[in-house]
């Protein structure tokens, strides 16, 4: 079995939360043991990781309409040491922000994110163009990334998405805003988007649906142009859960903006703080569930999926070879009109022979149109790959069921669907699921008792 190294994406992961997240460390080891068992199968090359399915950094993101405060607010949320920060421009990009020692703001094109695993948007045009054809190429149309001094912006990412004006988002604005939900820890949206139009407002409403109950939505209610006393913000926060509850949105955290002297302003700010406080454990979560993905997707949807192809593979190099017979069962019966060669093949010694030299000269064939055939599904699974949006290479895991018994064997399953791939599948899972707890644990008090009561009891005995 060839060792495969760490990759060096994986091995600085590693180091970076060594100290102060030995959770995600130990994450890091599930993983490069996950990419040795997929580097053994072709579906990994040396230095590539599973662990570019996600990003590391915690991720905020903000949505708001064009009419809301959310560059205001945004603003005043980066701004620190009593310096100013404005970092609105068209307001029709998805801008990534990300933390800068340096005192100038710095905007990059989205060609940057669309290329660096860390970011949130790596490798997102090559999801664009299955989406929309030829939009893929125009990556910086819709992504940049502004980079500035915030203490905010420290170890996470905050993304503002484009003013939602009501109108129709086109397909790749859909797309990106899909993304951005599913991606972020946690979702500041501005209660003003849902006075838009019904129907634009549809795939949103969707998206949020979908990932409700993972509590990653606040809901900021926009009255900072009003004095709003602490009756009328409760007030207002229960007639919006009314109206959102009427939507099917049934969860999330409610912030009031007011211009009362800045008090409701700020306890907004300090309300939203906490929750960054809690992020990084958001995020934690967030990659033990992409890794707990990563290792059911390998039994779950690419075994399968080269298996398929295995079998329409074998099932044309059948149907090719078997055309080859018939050929020649037709040569035959020409020949038994004409010289009675039946009665040669019969005949207890030539029979056999010619049996041998018929199957010498069937089986080269046989290999010769598998390989061919075998090319045009490779391809296939290439295209299939790009669909699914998997970092896996299908077609290497094809090619390595390419070996000579299997060609000539009814074999349908791919290298690697076998006992002892499940078995190390299943105790990475394992492994996966004692991470969780571990997290769980951090917030058990019962947990911290029980350690507690452990530890005084082994004290208890030592002094009997």
């Amino acid at each position: 079995m060839t060792e495969k190294t760490i990759s060096k994406h994986l091995a600085n992961i590693e180091k970076q939360f060594s100290m102060h997240n030995p959770v995600l460390q130990q994450a890091t080891k599930v993983f490069h043991e996950l990419d040795q068992i997929e580097f053994e199968l072709g579906l990994l090359e040396n230095d590539e990781t599973t662990a570019r399915k996600s990003t590391w950094w915690p991720i905020v993101s903000f949505i708001g309409s064009s009419a809301s405060a959310k560059a205001q607010f945004l603003n005043q949320i980066l701004s620190s040491t009593g310096q100013a920060v404005n970092i609105y421009a068209s307001g029709h990009k998805f801008t990534v922000l990300q933390h800068t020692p340096q005192a100038t703001l710095a905007t990059l094109p989205g060609t940057a994110l669309d290329v660096d695993h860390r970011l949130p948007f790596y490798q997102i045009s090559q999801q664009i163009e299955q989406s929309v054809k030829g939009e893929g190429n125009k990556i910086n149309s819709y992504l940049e990334l502004k980079t500035l001094n915030s203490a905010r912006l420290k170890n996470r990412l905050f993304i503002d998405t484009p003013d939602f004006n009501g109108g129709a988002a086109n397909a790749v604005q859909t797309l990106l805003m899909q993304h951005v939900v599913a991606l972020s820890d946690l979702v500041v949206i501005f209660t003003s988007i849902f006075e838009s139009d019904p129907v634009a407002l549809e795939p949103l409403l969707a998206d949020i649906k979908t990932h409700q109950d993972s509590n990653k939505f606040i809901y900021v209610i926009d009255h900072s142009s009003i004095t709003v006393t602490a009756e009328r913000a409760q007030a207002s926060i229960a007639s919006w859960q009314k109206r959102l509850g009427d939507l099917g949105l049934n969860t999330g955290q409610f912030l009031v903006l007011s211009n009362l002297d800045g008090v409701t302003q700020n306890q907004a700010l300090i309300e939203l703080d906490q929750r960054l406080a809690n992020i990084d454990n958001d995020r934690s979560y967030r990659v033990l569930h992409c890794l707990e993905k990563a290792i059911r997707d390998v039994n779950d949807v690419i075994m399968p999926e080269v298996e398929l192809s295995i079998t329409r593979w074998k099932e044309r190099c059948n149907f090719s070879t078997l055309i080859i017979i018939g050929f020649l069962v037709t040569l035959m019966l020409f020949a038994e009109i004409s010289m009675g060669v039946v009665d040669l093949l019969l005949d207890p010694i030539i029979g056999p022979i010619t049996l041998v030299v018929l199957i010498a000269f069937l089986t080269p064939i046989h290999i010769m149109m598998s390989k061919a055939h075998a090319k045009s599904f490779i391809r296939e699974l290439d295209v299939r790959q790009k669909q699914l949006l998997l970092t896996e290479n299908l077609a290497g895991l094809f090619e390595q069921s390419l070996s000579f018994w299997r060609m000539l064997l009814p074999i349908n399953h791919p290298v690697g669907q076998d006992k002892k791939h499940r078995a190390q599948l299943r105790r990475l899972h394992e492994r996966t699921k004692d991470l969780v707890q571990k997290l769980n644990d951090n917030f058990s008090v019962d947990h911290r008792f029980e350690a507690e009561s452990s530890s005084y009891a082994s004290l208890d005995l030592q002094q009997d």
